[in-house]
């Protein structure tokens, strides 16, 4: 397990870029960290806090883009994403000037906080704009090395966040670039999965249940998907799941979908997710993630028991 969140290991990272790069700045919204108490003490002058206000800061951050900055615009996930669509989508779809939006808690990462703070549709929405990529972080190692990806990116991306601790998938020289990987060898069966589902799907496989089970497991962290090198991993599979902790229309589901129809590629494809055609209903309950994620039928009992039925079907006997 990671002793570190993803946001400081983003952070503290980023510390160490900024250092040496006066051009690199925060602006943030009323948030604090011990990772930016850093910047606050030793580069006021690449700090900038305009308060509760996240419209500001998307406009104030593309301002300074414009000025040759690198800048990372950083608060509660909801609120620096859906609270600003019309800026992001002016500033950064279609004038296209390029900032990195630091998004903290995605998902259900704010378990406690009710759906004003669950963020279940961030990616649908998101990826709908030209000129923003979306990099949904599994780990710390992926975290830090986006901080420094970040720096040179020519279009605005949406780093996604998760509060939660989690065991390190990636070794700390691993190449991100492709923007999808595979963490679990198996060809017939594959799970997509993105952010924290990652590692929910990794233990159900690697539990005693699945353990004679040919399910591979790839990791889609960045949207729009990298579709040559998707196509590759999932050559060849029977059957594919994928799983995300999302409302299920426009998000990761959606986008493998469209990669495999606009290539041509017919495979049984079981979506994972928030379903709001199946009578769905904003989560109120208290207790944790997992019992917020039963309600939506993607905790982890749950989705063994789905994982179960799609890739091990018990063949019906036939009498003659």
């Amino acid at each position: 397990m990671s002793e570190v969140t993803q946001r400081d290991a983003f952070f503290d990272r980023l510390y160490e870029l900024a250092r040496a790069d006066s051009d690199i700045v925060i602006v943030a919204a009323d948030m604090s960290a011990p990772a930016l108490d850093k910047f606050r003490r030793d580069m006021s002058a690449q700090f900038v806090n305009v308060g509760i206000a996240e419209q500001n800061a998307i406009l104030i951050a593309s301002g300074l883009a414009i000025a040759g900055k690198k800048v990372f615009a950083y608060a509660i996930a909801p609120f620096i994403t859906l609270r600003c669509l019309e800026q992001i989508r002016v500033e950064n779809g279609i004038m296209n000037i390029p900032i990195t939006i630091v998004g903290m808690g995605t998902g259900l990462s704010y378990d406690s906080d009710g759906p004003t703070h669950h963020l279940i549709e961030d990616i649908a929405v998101l990826r709908a704009f030209p000129n923003v990529e979306i990099d949904s972080i599994s780990d710390t190692v992926m975290a830090a090395a986006y901080a420094e990806l970040s720096c040179d990116k020519k279009l605005t991306n949406y780093i996604r966040l998760d509060k939660d601790l989690y065991p390190t998938i990636y070794n700390p020289d691993y190449d991100f670039s492709q923007g999808i990987a595979q963490v679990e060898s198996g060809s017939e069966n594959i799970v997509i999965a993105t952010g924290p589902m990652v590692h929910v799907a990794r233990q159900i496989i690697n539990s005693p249940q699945f353990e004679d089970s040919d399910i591979g497991l790839v990791d889609v962290f960045q949207i729009p998907i990298n579709e040559s090198v998707l196509l590759d991993m999932i050559d060849g599979a029977k059957r594919v799941i994928t799983l995300e902790e999302h409302f299920l229309p426009g998000g990761l589901g959606s986008a493998v979908c469209e990669v495999l129809n606009d290539n041509g590629v017919s495979v049984g494809v079981k979506r994972l997710g928030l379903d709001i055609n199946a009578g769905y209903k904003h989560c109120y309950k208290y207790g944790g993630r997992e019992i917020i994620r039963s309600c939506h039928g993607i905790d982890k009992s749950s989705l063994e028991q789905v994982f179960a039925e799609h890739f091990c079907p018990q063949t019906e006997s036939v009498t003659v």
